[in-house]
């Protein structure tokens, strides 16, 4: 086991492990660590605790130590310099002519790098702006390409549920999310109403995937064969969160729909699931 301490360098950004060197650290202190770019400023998102070597990305860098006054003086005024070079790179980026959006600048807090993400939607030549920005700033220019889910990480924004982007605010990773979930979780296949506002599918569509994915391995699906205490039928309709199935009895096909419970009755012969048909034109 190795004592880290869990620490991101922006809002919503993901969490790396550090080695805390003893120093007396709590959720929410700031630091500063030594990273592969060089000093960074950080924020605890956990105070010290143990995790299984496996989980260490060697070389575990270390907090070198705990902010104080003229940290965070520095860190105003780079805050105050990636605006203004923020606008610099708009104006060069429009000058040179190019297809590209730039999003979000990073200094590094040592001031010997900076870093412009960007979005495109091909591949940019920039190898004269990155000269022209070199000549302003006079310190290491990097260019770099992010997806529009990055873009909407680093922006940030309200989603359609009225709260922050979980992107910005407490995911660290983005999931895999498909089609599939939508259709097994019988939500509108319409693009606008599962989409979010980075224009790919909801990241929140993960979130309940492993409960529906249960509940749909356990109830009967529509048009499936079943045994009821009523005899045989075929099922028309499914409540999947309450478990209710609707039944079509063969030996009363014009009589009403039984209504019964997924453990009433038994699976002769399986339908097919809604994420099993082709998709909506």
């Amino acid at each position: 086991m190795t004592t880290v301490v869990g620490i991101h360098f922006k809002k919503g950004s993901k969490m790396y492990y550090f080695d805390p060197c003893g120093l007396p650290l709590a959720k929410g202190t700031q630091v500063i660590v030594e990273t592969q770019l060089g000093t960074e400023y950080g924020y605890c998102v956990t105070g010290p605790f143990e995790v299984e070597d496996e989980r260490i990305v060697p070389p575990l860098r270390k907090v070198i130590r705990v902010a104080g006054d003229y940290d965070k003086k520095t860190l105003e005024q780079i805050a105050q310099k990636e605006k203004q070079a923020m606008e610099v790179c708009r104006q060069k980026v429009e000058s040179h002519g190019l297809a590209m959006k730039v999003v979000e600048v990073d200094y590094t807090f040592d001031g010997n790098k900076i870093i412009f993400y960007f979005t495109a939607d091909g591949r940019v030549d920039f190898r004269e702006l990155v000269k022209d920005l070199a000549s302003v700033f006079r310190t290491r220019i990097e260019l770099r390409q992010i997806g529009v889910r990055d873009e909407a990480r680093m922006l940030g924004g309200l989603g359609v549920c009225g709260k922050q982007f979980c992107c910005s605010s407490f995911l660290d990773e983005f999931q895999p999310v498909s089609i599939k979930m939508a259709k097994e979780q019988n939500l509108s296949l319409n693009p606008t109403k599962i989409s979010g506002t980075c224009g790919r599918l909801m990241c929140c569509l993960k979130y309940e995937q492993s409960a529906y994915e249960h509940l749909h391995s356990i109830t009967p699906r529509v048009d499936s064969v079943v045994q009821t205490p009523h005899g045989r039928g075929t099922v028309t309709d499914v409540s999947l969160l309450r478990g209710n199935i609707k039944v079509r009895l063969d030996s009363a096909p014009d009589a009403p729909l039984k209504t019964l419970h997924r453990t009433e009755v038994k699976v002769i012969k399986s339908g097919r699931s809604r994420a099993d048909a082709p998709d909506d034109p």
